[in-house]
């Protein structure tokens, strides 16, 4: 048995009766997690990203072909352009990638907003022609995704590191 009275299980307050505050603890443990180990802002803004994906009507785009994996090297490139093909039913993203920005097509040819997720700050929602065609000048860094909104439809990318 142990030599445990109430008073050690409830430490210096005495036990009225009244309902535990879960809303209150959590408050008071969020707090000292904040000064004892804060997340670093470039997490934070990853995870917050991440979670700007989410999107309950989105359908999620396969990555379908990379240069990086399903190409073969060309001898003396050093700088080529990373191919990127994203496919979601009948919709196919094509995204080429390099160091000044990147430029795609939405197939079938359709107008798109696209918004380019990732990085320490949101970027400059793209829009897409009527041949489906859309740049950005922004490089691309860290993990990165594109949500696509066509009609009334919302394609959203895996998620990759450029």
């Amino acid at each position: 048995m142990s030599d445990l009275n109430d008073d050690d299980l409830i430490g210096e307050e005495e036990w009225t009766g009244e309902e535990f505050d879960a809303a209150l603890l959590e408050e008071e443990l969020r707090q000292a997690a904040a000064v004892l180990d804060p997340v670093p802002a470039e997490l934070q803004q990853i995870a917050v990203d991440a979670y700007a994906l989410h999107d309950l009507d989105a359908r999620v785009a396969e990555l379908t072909f990379d240069s990086l994996v399903d190409a073969l090297p060309v001898r003396g490139v050093t700088d080529a352009p990373r191919m990127l093909t994203f496919r979601a039913g009948e919709v196919t993203v094509d995204v080429e990638v390099t160091t000044h920005g990147l430029l795609g097509q939405v197939l079938p040819p359709q107008p798109a907003r696209i918004e380019v997720l990732g990085g320490p700050r949101p970027g400059s929602p793209l829009t897409a022609d009527d041949l489906g065609r859309f740049t950005g000048d922004v490089p691309l860094s860290g993990p990165f995704a594109l949500r696509l909104r066509t009609g009334g439809d919302v394609v959203v990318t895996e998620w990759l590191r450029a």
